[in-house]
């Protein structure tokens, strides 16, 4: 089978097709035939069709009883993961693309800085991380990937090797840090055990339900059951739930401590626990405490549990922090003057009064921006949120509207209807700013700077990043337009680009359509 698929993929996939043991539209995209087993992932019968199941939402909202733990899938158990036998970390270099939606920047720089006596490096190919054949078919097949991005190729060794030391993760946005740590949890799990061995913990319903679906893709092959731990609109149960029996677990802080404090969802077995965005969910004004309970439970029942800290930023605080809350640990960290992302163009635009900034976006922007993909304009107010959202429809635009005080069925369809590309712009606060992956947007607005709030206006540095990081994802070409319009904002744009050390191109003129074409021009989207 290895031959026939280096002698012709296509007519293989058709073959394949044919006989009923795989049902692909086109062959998946390999740089080259795996060679880890892959004759029996390809013959392996594929698992039933995924059921469909709506989700929650917040930590601090309440919950209802959640339907049984789903399977990701049918098949055997995975074999355990063996030791890499490898000498030093090295980044090994390709000029082939790492995989068809992923391709990180050239000069993109990991700093890896490791503890103890393992020896490191990085893996050129998915196979040489003794993956299940499983596994590797849900990465192949599902996920259509080729080989590791770099910080996949860096991570997963340090993830995948005993004595499974914890791990500090920092990389660009989009980079691929959500492969990485669903992959260290889906390969720790053994599926014979039907209990939690698995933890991932983020800051908001939309991720957890993001970060769920990765894991029921990757994982379809592998029969290992997720349940997703948020709160629904419909009612309270909390006290009336069954008891979780679903191997991996991903959702908000308030909804996993409760379930905890009330004894339903067990870490007895606890094998992994991730934090999505770990920065906020650490830091003082996010859920610190939240985080910090659920880390000391887990420690307490298991001693050895590994802990994965996943963001694009940590601000010195939080570093400061984490290193009082995991020990003996390895890091992997990007200076933050190269997080910036090389593939999103950035402008600053000088907006007189708050009308002008309605008819930059209105006869500026959306105007070019039709012809593009989509857009996601990011506001600090609900309040605002509502007043842009009133008066674009007013001009004629179809926008949709986010903020944590909608209901969660409603920020469901909103999302849902944006991810279906059913609506191309998107009026959002922060709720979206961290980890909301579209591959279609390419714009993104600032309609206000973001601020701290509790810092006397100082520029939120860490969540500017994680807006710009929604456009331009996986490499691709993206702008970002930040409308300044108040001496303060002047301030915040030269803060915030004195801190990355990253000038922002000004956009010469509001009243030019030119001027916006030629931005657009060079962010190469027209």
């Amino acid at each position: 089978l290895d031959s026939e698929i280096r002698k012709n993929k296509k007519d293989l996939a058709v073959k394949l097709q044919l006989s009923g043991s795989l049902s692909l539209c086109s062959p998946p995209s390999f740089i080259g035939p795996p060679t880890f087993g892959l004759a029996a992932i390809m013959s392996e019968k594929i698992s039933p069709p995924e059921v469909k199941r709506s989700w929650g939402d917040e930590a601090e909202d309440e919950d209802k009883l959640p339907p049984p733990p789903s399977p990701i899938g049918e098949g055997p158990s995975k074999s355990d993961v063996s030791e890499l036998e490898i000498e030093t970390l090295k980044l090994v270099e390709t000029e082939k693309k790492v995989n068809e939606f992923l391709e990180e920047p050239e000069d993109s720089k990991i700093e890896a800085v490791t503890t103890g006596e393992t020896p490191y490096s990085s893996a050129a190919t998915f196979e040489e991380l003794n993956l299940s054949p499983e596994l590797l078919k849900g990465l192949y097949v599902e996920m259509k990937f080729e080989k590791p991005s770099k910080i996949q190729a860096i991570s997963l060794p340090m993830i995948l090797t005993p004595p499974y030391k914890d791990l500090i993760a920092q990389a660009h946005n989009g980079s691929g840090k959500t492969t990485c740590f669903v992959l260290g949890m889906l390969s720790r799990v053994d599926p014979s055990l039907k209990a939690p061995q698995a933890l991932c913990i983020c800051p908001t319903r939309e991720l957890s339900i993001q970060n769920i679906e990765v894991l029921e893709k990757m994982g379809k092959h592998t029969g290992i059951t997720f349940e997703c731990a948020v709160p629904v609109d419909s009612g309270s149960e909390k006290f009336n739930r069954n008891p979780v029996f679903a191997q991996v677990v991903i959702g908000t802080p308030g909804t996993i401590k409760r379930w905890m404090s009330q004894r339903k969802l067990s870490v007895q077995e606890m094998k992994v626990l991730v934090f999505d965005e770990a920065d906020h969910m650490l830091a003082k004004d996010g859920f610190q405490d939240d985080s910090l309970r659920i880390i000391r439970d887990i420690r307490k029942a298991q001693r050895n549990a590994q802990v994965l800290l996943f963001s694009a930023t940590f601000d010195e605080n939080v570093k400061n922090f984490v290193s009082k809350v995991v020990h003996d640990y390895n890091q992997l960290f990007v200076k933050k003057e190269e997080l910036s992302l090389e593939s999103v163009k950035q402008y600053k635009v000088f907006c007189p009064d708050e009308q002008i900034k309605i008819r930059v976006i209105k006869d500026r922007i959306l105007e070019l921006g039709e012809k593009l993909g989509q857009i996601i304009i990011f506001v600090n107010s609900k309040k605002c949120a509502s007043m842009l959202h009133t008066a674009l429809v007013e001009l004629g635009y179809e926008v949709t509207t986010i903020h944590g005080a909608l209901n969660h069925e409603d920020r469901d369809k909103i999302v849902k209807e944006f991810k279906d590309n059913l609506t191309k712009v998107l009026i959002s606060t922060d709720v979206l700013a961290r980890g909301f992956d579209q591959q279609r947007v390419n714009l993104v607005i600032n309609f206000d700077l973001p601020v701290k709030y509790d810092n006397n206006g100082e520029p939120h540095f860490e969540v500017y990043l994680h807006r710009i990081g929604r456009a331009g994802r996986f490499g691709r070409k993206g702008a970002v337009f930040n409308l300044i319009m108040t001496d303060a904002d002047r301030v915040l744009m030269e803060k915030i680009e004195r801190y990355f050390d990253s000038p922002v191109t000004e956009v010469p003129s509001w009243r030019s359509e030119e001027d916006f074409a030629a931005a657009l021009k060079s962010a190469g989207l027209l």
